[in-house]
């Protein structure tokens, strides 16, 4: 029977799978490091408040990105390239979602409506990347080789989609509510399509690389388009609630290090 806990295990045993996989994970980290770099350096001066937050979450990113690639390097392993196929973050822009690599490489202030994107699109990618840790966490949170590193990285997705939340709410209460509930619903839907489609090209390479037999990858591709179906009719929906977290001031002082890595 298949199962996300043999399929993770499968990966994490095979060098070539587990090779792949962090180099994705590492690549896309990578780039969330610099986009909330970029930000935090051209956010507007009515919202300077905020400057420090969003570097600590890229300081964040780019740790999670260190810690993949930390993961290679114990393998005696090095990253590979990520098929274009497979670059989440690259997929979301084509789709029009969050602000464009083009914008943030511009030395010009950002408006508070391209905050409030950003903080929309954030709120709904950090839903689906704290999900999937969480997942992680309860399958190899004590895994001897990788379960720090998710633990690690599961507390971090916690603290940036508590600061989402909290930010919006903030934003919601100025009177900007309506453009945020209309931003986060664009974003989940838009989310939740590149999402499919990445992990079925994930699911392709791993199929390739671990030889698995048609019926399996068949299998594999017809649960993901499952939870696909699941997700566009209302499992979208909790991408786009926002509730006030119990942790407040989230992403407050220095960040969390990571000297094993």
């Amino acid at each position: 029977m298949l199962s996300a806990r043999g399929l993770f295990q499968e990966i994490i045993d095979d060098d070539s799978a587990f090779q792949l996989f962090c180099s994705i994970a590492a690549s896309g980290e990578a780039q969330g490091g610099w986009e909330n770099g970029r930000i935090a350096a051209l956010v507007p001066e009515s919202m300077s408040a905020l400057a420090p937050r969003i570097t600590r979450h890229g300081t964040d990113e780019d740790k999670h990105g260190r810690i993949f690639n930390g993961l290679l390097r114990r393998r005696g392993l090095d990253p590979v390239p990520v098929p274009p196929e497979t670059d989440y973050t690259m997929l979301l822009e084509r789709r029009g979602i969050g602000l464009t690599h083009a914008k943030l490489r511009r030395d010009e202030p950002l408006t508070e409506r391209d905050i409030l994107v950003y903080l929309s699109h954030s709120r709904v990618t950090e839903q689906r990347a704290a999900d999937q840790m969480d997942m992680l966490v309860g399958f190899f949170g004590e895994h001897p080789e990788v379960g720090n590193a998710i633990r690690i990285i599961s507390r971090d997705e916690e603290n940036h989609l508590a600061y989402c939340h909290e930010e919006l709410l903030g934003l919601a209460a100025a009177g900007h509510g309506r453009a945020i509930q209309r931003v986060l619903r664009e974003s989940a839907l838009a989310e939740i399509e590149v999402y499919r489609e990445v992990s079925l090209a994930v699911m392709g390479h791993m199929g390739r690389l671990l030889r698995w037999p048609r019926p399996k990858s068949a299998a594999l591709a017809a649960g993901v388009r499952g939870m696909y179906a699941y997700e566009r009719i209302g499992g979208w929906h909790r991408m786009v609630r926002l509730a006030m977290p119990e942790l407040r001031g989230a992403l407050d002082g220095p960040p969390t290090p990571a000297p094993a890595f």
